[in-house]
């Protein structure tokens, strides 16, 4: 686990999602950040896993931050952008990016959940987690793990967005701090950057490094899940494995599916 200190040049990271109609949301996230925003940035959308993605081009010209597509083992910068690439994970570890090569979730990889998840672990009070447009819930138990470890959770306002059920989701589930509209964003992340983080750093509970360590894995074999939970009568729709039940609607299976 690695927290930023307060002398760290990289005051924390935001990690931003979306799905539906994302490419809108994040376009306009992208234009409203500052050039002196001390925090760096990842993006993440729901991609196809095969082919070529221009998503970092279009971010890269939406705003004035410099926006770059993903590499395994970069170094985070404050005041840039680092966006998903298709069929991997986009994770952090140590002040780093890992691209991953884990089990999908909610059929996805990229997954919001996954890149939530991991700036969690890795930056406590210093993760701020952004949900933008889509469909279903993706995010949200991401964005619960980021309040569990003391960052701060944002959403896009459903009014505001295309595809209103993610942000829909994470505010009815109660795990977001605040709303904003898409263009409005950067300025929220600005204000958030003056204040500085007011939380502690909390521990991180076994359940969530063992989520984190799953995102991580590449590929996998089979993991022995049943610390997770008890299996529910459901199958895998990816593997036709039997599946556990880790939260209320939230499923793995022995691969690692969730």
């Amino acid at each position: 686990m690695t927290v930023t200190s307060t002398d760290d040049p990289l005051r924390g990271v935001v990690a931003i999602g979306g799905s539906a109609a994302g490419v809108e949301a994040l376009s306009r996230v992208a234009a409203g950040l500052p050039e002196d925003l001390p925090f760096a940035v990842l993006m993440a959308l729901h991609l196809p896993e095969q082919g070529p993605s221009v998503l970092a081009q279009i971010i890269d010209r939406a705003g004035p931050l410099p926006a770059v597509a993903a590499e395994n083992g970069a170094t985070l910068e404050p005041g840039r952008i680092y966006v998903a690439v298709p069929g991997r994970h986009l994770l952090t570890r140590d002040h780093r990016i890992v691209l991953s090569n884990g089990p999908s979730e909610s059929g996805h990889r990229p997954a919001l959940n996954a890149l939530f998840r991991s700036v969690a672990v890795s930056f406590g009070p210093r993760a701020i987690g952004v949900l933008l447009s889509g469909v279903l819930d993706d995010g949200v138990l991401g964005l619960a793990a980021i309040r569990a470890r003391g960052g701060t959770t944002l959403c896009q306002s459903p009014d505001d967005a295309l595809f209103a059920a993610m942000p829909s989701n994470a505010l009815r589930a109660g795990v977001v701090d605040r709303t904003a509209v898409a263009a409005d964003m950067g300025a929220v992340l600005m204000g958030l950057a003056r204040r500085g983080s007011s939380g502690h750093a909390k521990s991180t509970d076994a359940y969530l490094e063992l989520e984190n360590h799953i995102a991580m894995t590449e590929p996998l074999a089979e993991l022995d899940l049943q610390t997770l939970g008890p299996p529910s009568g459901f199958t895998c729709p990816d593997c036709n494995g039997s599946l556990l039940t880790v939260a209320d609607g939230y499923y793995r299976c022995h691969i690692g599916h969730a």
